[in-house]
C-alpha cells in the first residue's frame, strides 16, 4: 500500500524550488538529499530529492532535473507516496501509524458498531475520523481515554465516546 507522505505546493523562487505540504511525522529522513520519492501519478516521477531547507515553517525542496519556475510548476498537486513497507513499526505500543489505522472497524466498549477510520487528522491532537452509515463523519480524539483499545490484528478499535460525541 503507497502512503503520501507530502504534496507538492506551488514553486518557490526561479530556480525549482517547491513548496512541500508534509504529511509524515520525520520529514528529515523523508525529504533527506539523494532519496528518491515515488510520485501519484506515477509518471511524474521517482523525484529524487536534491536539496530541502525550511522556511518560515514551510518546506522547500529542491529536486534533481527539475529546473526553472515552470518545471516545478508542472509538478504542483503531485503527490510524494512511499510503500507502507517501508514503515518501521513505533517503539511505543500505544504508538500507531496513521496506516494502520485507516480502514479499522470502529465499536463502542458495549460492542455496538460506530463505523470505520477514514482518516487521521493531526491538528494539535491527532483526531480520528470515522465514517458511519447514512450519518454525517464523526471526529474522535485519538486519545488512551477515548479509545482504550486498538486491535491491529482484529482490525478493529473500541472507543468509550462521552455523551453526545456520536
Amino acid at each position: 500500500m503507497q502512503l503520501v507522505v507530502g504534496r507538492i505546493g506551488r514553486p518557490h523562487g526561479v530556480r525549482g524550488d517547491v513548496t512541500v505540504e508534509v504529511r509524515t511525522d520525520d520529514p528529515e529522513l523523508r525529504f533527506a538529499p539523494g532519496t528518491s520519492i515515488a510520485t501519484d501519478p506515477a509518471s511524474r516521477g521517482p523525484l529524487v530529492v536534491a536539496g530541502r531547507r525550511w522556511h518560515k515553517d514551510v518546506l522547500l525542496v529542491t529536486f534533481e532535473g527539475v529546473a526553472g519556475r515552470d518545471a516545478a510548476e508542472e509538478l504542483r498537486g503531485t503527490m510524494l507516496v512511499i510503500d507502507s513497507a517501508e514503515l518501521t513499526p513505533p517503539d511505543d505500543p500505544d504508538e500507531f501509524h496513521d496506516a494502520q489505522l485507516i480502514g479499522l472497524t470502529v465499536e463502542t466498549v458495549a460492542g455496538e458498531p460506530v463505523g470505520e477510520v477514514q482518516d487521521v487528522l493531526h491538528h494539535g491532537q491527532d483526531l480520528l475520523v470515522v465514517r458511519r452509515a447514512g450519518q454525517d463523519d464523526v471526529l474522535v480524539p485519538f486519545v488512551k481515554a477515548l479509545v482504550p483499545v486498538v486491535d491491529l490484528e482484529s482490525g478493529r478499535l473500541v472507543v468509550d465516546p462521552p455523551e453526545g460525541l456520536l
